[in-house]
Formats: structure tokens, C-alpha cells, sequence
């Protein structure tokens, strides 16, 4: 287990590979750890340094009192690299942690060298949706909304032939902290990197699931529209978490968006 003391909390994190290997970072999504990333770090093993870490109140991250603002989030990932030593990642981000990366490319460009912003947006849904999410959790906790937030992260395929894998989520899911997914909540919530996003002017590769629930693929094509020269790539019968349900898929798209952006 790795523990690392990063904007005033203790991270949780993985690193794997050689120290002069170029470095791919990958952040999670609401209501998981850094196991969502589970099934796509062998394709890239031996070719790349990994780090992998749960976010702030996820995982076996440190849990601050909700709720959380992006900005935090954005610190709690750059003090992890700082610490590190390290800069210039290749950053994937999935959801929330789509945001997290777009936030992190704005405010210390120095860390990143390249962007894959998966199921992610700019701005993801409204105040009033993530207040009624955020009140239901109050009153019943995470279980209470657990079979709706499946339906949106897996395809109804996975759901109905891999009831043990989607055992494991749920069980994922349920178990993250209450002060973790409201302060999460929060700072989607609050979140609007329009502006900031569209003066991106790196390397991007915007993917999503085609039957994501969560972020549609319009909207994830609308924040590639944003930066200039994305690229955009769409996982056919994916839902929210497409690096769990077609990790091989996912694996070659960043593989040949790297290849023709010669970034490795």
C-alpha cells in the first residue's frame, strides 16, 4: 500500500513501472477507486510508468467533511505529482476525473503533456439534478440510488450477463464515503470549464461509452468540439465505464491516439 501526504490529506495510490518510462496518470470517476483502471494497466505495462490513485474520500484516500470544490480535487492530484516528481503525464480522466484533468491542464500545464478525457464534459448536468441526487443520498444513503447509477455506468448487456462483476461495483458503489460522493457531488455541481477548456491547445482524445447514461455521447463530442484538434472516439455498447466493460477496446484507441499524435 502507497500513501502519500498531498494537499494537507493522505492519497492512496499505485505506481507501477520504470522511473523513466513516459508516465500515464489515471483519476476515477464518482463512487469508485482505482480499480476501475484495473483492466487496461496490463496492455500498457512495460512501455509506460503508472500511477494510479483514489480521489478524496474514495478508495482508501482520506475523507474531509463535504462538500468539496473542483479546485481541491484539482490541488489534491497535483500535489500527488509534486510529490512524485513528477511532469508532463499523459492524463486520463474518467467522469469527474474527466474534470479533474481538464482542471489540472488549465491551472499547471507543466504536469501535463496530453489528455484523454473519457465519458467526461465540460460542464455535467444541472444544480437542480445534482441537489435532487445529493438529497436523496442524505435521506437513504448511497444504496438508495444504487440501481439507477448501474443502469447508467454499465450497458444493459454487462448488467444482465455479468452479475458478479456487477456485484463488485455495486458493492464499490455503496461503499465509498457518504462526505466522498456529496463533496464529489458538489464539485461537479459547481463545475463549468467551458472557458477554461476551450483554451486547451493540447493533445486531446475525448472517448465515451455509446450507451453511456451518465455523460451522453453528445455531450462528450460537444467538449471535444471545445478544444481545438481533439480527437473523439466512441466504444460501441459501452456505458459509463467503458475501460470496465471493453478495457481491450479502450486500451487500442489510446494506444493509436498516442501513435498519431507521436506522443510516444
Amino acid at each position: 500500500m502507497k500513501m502519500v501526504k498531498a494537499n494537507g490529506l493522505y492519497l492512496h495510490y499505485t505506481d507501477t513501472g520504470e522511473a523513466d518510462l513516459p508516465t500515464m496518470v489515471f483519476s476515477n470517476s464518482l463512487g469508485t477507486d482505482l480499480r476501475v483502471w484495473d483492466g487496461i494497466e496490463k496492455h500498457f505495462s512495460g512501455r509506460f510508468r503508472m500511477v494510479c490513485y483514489d480521489k478524496r474520500g474514495h478508495g482508501l484516500s482520506e475523507a474531509t467533511p463535504a462538500p468539496y470544490k473542483m479546485s481541491t480535487l484539482v490541488d489534491d492530484v497535483a500535489g500527488l505529482l509534486d510529490e512524485l516528481g513528477l511532469s508532463q503525464t499523459i492524463f486520463i480522466g474518467l467522469s469527474v476525473g474527466g474534470q479533474i484533468a481538464q482542471g489540472l491542464a488549465h491551472k499547471r500545464p507543466d504536469l501535463v503533456h496530453a489528455l484523454v478525457l473519457m465519458d467526461t464534459a465540460a460542464k455535467i448536468g444541472t444544480p437542480e439534478m445534482w441537489g435532487s441526487r445529493m438529497a436523496a443520498i442524505e435521506d437513504g444513503g448511497i444504496a438508495a440510488l444504487s440501481e439507477p447509477i448501474l443502469e447508467r455506468w454499465f450497458s444493459a448487456d454487462f448488467r444482465a450477463n455479468r452479475p458478479q462483476d456487477l456485484a463488485g461495483w455495486r458493492a464499490m458503489l455503496t461503499r465509498t464515503t457518504k462526505d466522498g460522493y456529496l463533496g464529489t457531488c458538489a464539485a461537479i455541481r459547481d463545475t463549468d470549464f467551458t472557458q477554461a477548456t476551450s483554451a486547451l491547445t493540447l493533445p486531446v482524445l475525448c472517448m465515451c461509452g455509446s450507451e453511456d447514461g451518465s455523460t451522453p455521447t453528445d455531450l462528450v463530442k460537444a467538449t471535444a468540439a471545445l478544444i481545438k484538434n481533439a480527437t473523439y472516439a466512441e466504444i460501441a455498447g459501452a456505458g459509463h465505464l467503458p475501460c470496465v466493460e471493453f478495457p481491450d477496446q479502450v486500451a487500442t484507441k489510446i494506444t493509436k491516439f498516442l501513435q498519431e499524435k507521436t506522443i510516444v
